[in-house]
């Protein structure tokens, strides 16, 4: 079974987003990976309110797309602007989306993919205030619990999240 990395920034990252799909792809037999853009501790969120602080595996800057099967992006507000802003984590976004691996982002993790700029021509769903954000950069934005559009796989909201884990161990075979 395969690696598959959890990019996520240091804090605001909404805890549901990245424990839930984390138990799926490690339950169907593969290796949940947290990665980041510094190593130590991320901090996670319940919404607004401090949760879990969780380790950081791998710096963002020290692996490659090829040590993986597969890349998940969850979502909170201040957890993708942030990662957005990171050079070494929006490459390595960009470069996972381009070797057709899966790629699976949800809520407010597309923001990273608009940075990457590979939304244009594709079909994604996203927490609703960032339909516009996704079609001012070419996306074609839809109202959905899941949209697959070839290796990217989006989804709106906690709510989604078992579409949204299914249709990543789905990608997964």
């Amino acid at each position: 079974m395969g690696r598959i990395a959890f990019l996520v920034a240091a804090e605001g990252i909404e805890r549901v987003e990245l424990t839930e799909p984390w138990k799926a792809v490690e339950d169907a037999g593969h290796e949940p990976v947290l990665v980041s853009p510094d190593s130590g501790e991320v901090q996670t969120f319940n919404h607004l309110t401090a949760a879990d602080k969780l380790p950081v595996d791998e710096v963002v800057a020290d692996v490659s797309v090829d040590e993986f099967a597969a890349l998940v992006l969850p979502g909170g507000v201040a957890n993708p602007d942030a990662l957005r802003t990171d050079a070494k984590a929006v490459a390595f976004v960009k470069d996972f989306v381009a070797s057709g691996k899966p790629v699976a982002a949800i809520c407010h993790a597309p923001w990273t993919l608009i940075e990457a700029d590979v939304v244009r021509g594709r079909t994604l769903t996203s927490w609703p205030s960032l339909q516009t954000d996704l079609r001012n950069a070419g996306a074609n934005w839809v109202d959905q619990e899941v949209a697959t559009d070839e290796n990217l796989i989006t989804s709106r909201n906690p709510d989604d999240l078992p579409a949204f884990s299914e249709a990543l161990l789905k990608a997964l075979g």
